[in-house]
């Protein structure tokens, strides 16, 4: 009989006991949580959000494993309509934030996303969010990558964003951005970022100040940009990989006499460069490559890769010859 008492003593506590031993969640990170499931009208996606089981369970969600508090929100390819929450804001100790292939997803950045300073990665990609690039987002000064591509921002690009000091990647491409590349973005405080501006409307020159930095990564086709590449040139330069194509780029090519060992790849196709190519192009080991579509003259230096591409990569310029092209006469 005693043995059959604590037994039924032991099972009640453990019953009444393991809901809160078993919670891990924050109480806070959950009920906001749940603001935002009903902002975004309580989408299926989001079915899991349920106080029936611990937030920290929850598809799309993960927490910290010491203190329990909400660090990533990840929602991607879901049917879901609205704007991005204000509730977003209450979650301070998030750290990713990824909004992507929301195609619903309308209107602009909340400034609420301000509060969130611990974030390091921000990705609101493939929606319709509207409105410009606001310049709070320097605010958040440990974002490490920073997202807002394939969206239907317009206005032109803030110049505070070079102040973000741990900056690793910027992808702005495919929205409707205008105006011209920031002078700030010669000025990066930190170490400079992979930067992707393409698809966009972008016009005016290439600053000046541009020359003051090493980029690795940088991605400006398909926009109205014009001006002199020979900034981003040089046996101090640290580039690997630079599209330039689809601008209005206009220089004398033959000026460009130094090239920095790490470039593997450069696109420079349908623009109004002229003159010619430079020999020391054969010492670059060029991955990618493309000069089509320009105002290029003279013969194509032999050795390195330039040969191994097709006509492809040089035709339609003014009187460009040399092999892959028919011969010099």
């Amino acid at each position: 009989m005693k043995t059959s008492f604590f037994t039924i003593l032991i099972t009640i506590l453990s019953l009444s006991l393991s809901p809160s031993l078993s919670q891990r969640c924050n109480v806070k990170d959950e009920k906001t949580l749940l603001k935002i499931k009903k902002s975004l009208g309580n989408p299926y996606q989001l079915s899991s959000w349920n106080r029936a089981s611990d937030c920290c369970r929850w598809y799309h969600v993960q927490c910290d494993l010491y203190n329990d508090r909400i660090t990533s929100l990840t929602i991607y390819s879901a049917n879901i309509s609205g704007r991005i929450p204000d509730a977003l804001g209450s979650l301070p100790f998030l750290e990713t934030l990824i909004f992507r292939k929301l195609t619903n997803l309308t209107g602009p950045i909340p400034f609420t996303i301000t509060k969130l300073t611990r974030l390091k990665n921000l990705t609101f990609s493939w929606t319709n969010l509207s409105g410009t690039i606001p310049s709070f987002l320097s605010r958040l000064t440990n974002l490490k990558s920073l997202d807002l591509s394939f969206n239907n921002f317009t206005g032109t690009i803030p110049p505070e964003l070079a102040t973000l000091p741990n900056l690793q990647t910027l992808h702005l491409d495919r929205n409707r951005l205008t105006g011209p590349i920031p002078e700030s973005f010669g000025t990066f405080t930190g170490k400079v970022p992979a930067i992707y501006l393409s698809h966009n409307l972008l016009n005016g020159t290439v600053p000046k100040s541009l020359a003051r930095v090493n980029f690795t990564w940088l991605d400006l086709s398909r926009n109205s940009l014009h001006g002199d590449l020979s900034v981003f040139f040089g046996t101090n330069k640290t580039i690997k990989a630079a599209d330039f194509s689809r601008n209005m780029f206009e220089f004398n090519f033959s000026k460009v006499v130094e090239f920095p060992a790490s470039l593997s790849a450069l696109d420079l196709n349908h623009n109004r460069i002229y003159g010619s190519l430079p020999t020391t192009l054969t010492g670059v080991n060029l991955q990618r490559w493309n000069v089509s579509y320009n105002r290029l003259c003279g013969e194509i230096p032999a050795g390195g890769n330039l040969q191994k591409y097709d006509n492809t990569a040089y035709f339609h310029n003014r009187c460009l010859c040399g092999s892959p092209l028919p011969a010099c006469y």
